[in-house]
């Protein structure tokens, strides 16, 4: 089982790599790791479908043996959240649809904070709750079914 209240913030390492970067806070791989094994199933970052669908997340998540829960649910309250999961926040709509940048909300007991990978961040451990404003949320299985890749 994976200690999901130990997860340390992956900072994305291109502009619209927040799902990739994610992945890897969720499965403590690098960065540069997740988007290898990305490529491998044909995803990226340039790729809209990673910021405006659910698909390849879902898959990139499968793929290190991390369960997303089914469907998205949509987000009413922090402490209805369960202890992990990825949420979609800054959602708004681009020429090409809706979109969103991907964080991960993890909880241990009474501790909670959302990880956000986005470089020009001071703190990537965030607590300022009110601020964000999440849309929606995939929850995520704290126990894995198959070995990371």
């Amino acid at each position: 089982m994976k200690n999901f209240s130990r997860v340390q913030a992956v900072i994305q390492e291109e502009r619209t790599g927040c799902a990739i970067a994610c992945v890897a806070a969720l499965a403590g791989v690098s960065y540069a790791t997740a988007r290898k094994e990305a490529a491998g199933l044909g995803i990226s970052a340039a790729d809209p479908a990673l910021w405006s669908a659910t698909g390849h997340v879902r898959r990139l998540l499968a793929h290190f043996g991390l369960r997303a829960g089914r469907g998205e649910k949509r987000f009413t309250a922090w402490d209805r959240l369960p202890d992990c999961a990825l949420l979609a926040i800054k959602w708004h709509r681009e020429p090409t649809g809706p979109a969103w940048h991907w964080v991960v909300f993890t909880r241990d007991g009474a501790n909670a904070c959302v990880l956000d990978s986005k470089r020009a961040l001071r703190t990537h451990r965030r607590t300022d709750f009110g601020r964000m404003k999440p849309k929606w949320f995939i929850a995520i299985d704290t126990a894995r079914h198959r070995s990371p890749a």
